[in-house]
């Protein structure tokens, strides 16, 4: 008989709805054209909801384009020092959504790096939250993909991370800080909604014949929620909506325990759309 278990913790966290509202609400009081700086999130059927509702994503290099009070969203990823100082300096109108949680990790990577800490970032130096953090700094930080650190560090480093890393990997970047500096100054930035998302991912993982995963393929949250999936689960996917799901050979999971996580750009609606599917 088949079953379908949706994970204690899954879709939307904080940050994320809180800038989508935002965006909305935005767009609802100008009624006007609204912009974002990249996409507001890395969820294309959220992306292209956005769009129905006058709401645009653009590149750095198109803030050229804009004209003063324009209306630019800064998404829950936020941007660099010099990015913010550069929106102002445009006199555009800047509604700013950064996520509070990454926020504090901006100020921290100022704040300790004016002190004279070497700012060392556990997280992908491609992730727009990361690059946005490094910008707190001037560019300085070393950044660590997974702990390991192949030339000598300082002696004072600040070690932060990306909100959305996962536990261990904390635990192993400090182990390997400990052997190759004399200070550290250590703040586990990751997201509380992270570690629980992973860990209820995890125990659900296990009890389950199927797993899916909902998400954007190019969302860091939910391709590390994959992983985490798929050392327990083999028969683990990664699907971004229904249509995915469709395209998936149905004896696969047909008749079996189910289980079904999401990333945290995730909507409801697409989650509650694949769990009345398998139902």
């Amino acid at each position: 008989m088949q079953k379908v278990i949706l994970s204690k913790n899954a879709g939307f966290c904080f940050g994320v709805k809180r800038a989508v509202d935002e965006a909305l609400k935005t767009q609802k009081e100008f009624n006007k054209k609204i912009y974002t700086l990249g996409p507001l999130i890395h969820n294309g059927d959220v992306v292209s909801m956005l769009e129905n509702n006058n709401i645009y994503s653009i590149t750095l290099d198109e803030i050229n384009n804009l004209l003063e009070g324009d209306i630019i969203l800064i998404r829950s990823h936020g941007v660099s020092k010099k990015v913010m100082e550069l929106l102002e300096s445009k006199k555009l109108k800047v509604i700013n959504a950064t996520c509070p949680y990454v926020t504090n990790i901006q100020k921290k990577a100022e704040k300790y790096s004016n002190e004279g800490y070497e700012i060392v970032i556990l997280g992908d130096k491609n992730h727009p939250e990361v690059v946005g953090i490094n910008g707190w700094c001037n560019d300085s930080a070393i950044i660590t993909p997974d702990g390991n650190f192949s030339n000598k560090l300082p002696n004072r480093v600040c070690v932060l991370s990306q909100t959305t890393e996962r536990a261990e990997n904390w635990q192993k970047t400090l182990s390997s800080l400990s052997l190759k500096t004399k200070e550290i100054l250590a703040f586990n930035t990751i997201c509380s909604a992270t570690e629980v998302r992973q860990k209820s991912a995890f125990e659900l993982s296990k009890e389950v014949d199927v797993m899916f995963v909902v998400g954007g393929k190019n969302s860091s949250n939910t391709t590390k929620l994959f992983k985490i999936c798929k050392e327990n689960c083999l028969n683990t996917f990664h699907i971004e909506n229904l249509e995915d799901l469709k395209e998936i050979d149905k004896n696969l999971w047909k008749n079996k325990t189910i289980g079904i996580t999401a990333g945290a750009s995730t909507p409801q609606w697409i989650i509650d759309e694949i769990f009345q599917y398998l139902k």
